[in-house]
């Protein structure tokens, strides 16, 4: 089990100093408010990455059309002309 880098043993330990530091009534609180955090952030970062979509859907298809026509006379012109 590997979170962030960290194996069981130091989230173990990780945890028994937030339970000395804080105690056992405090950290049940912590934990919930930790949580929402956690979610408050993926939302946002949900809805940030949505609106930079939509942003670029519409960017795309505001871009006017390239007109076939400029193909067609660059492709009509022969090497010799050029020269």
């Amino acid at each position: 089990m590997n979170i962030f880098g960290m194996g069981l043993p130091e989230i173990m330990v990780i945890l028994t100093i937030a339970l000395l530091i804080f105690g056992p009534k405090k950290l049940p609180e912590i934990g919930r408010s930790m949580g929402k955090a956690i979610r408050g952030f993926q939302d946002a970062s949900r809805e940030f990455e949505s609106e930079i979509k939509r942003e670029a859907e519409q960017i795309e298809a505001s871009k006017p059309a390239k007109p076939a026509e400029s193909q067609k006379v660059a492709s009509s012109v022969s090497p010799e002309e050029v020269q």
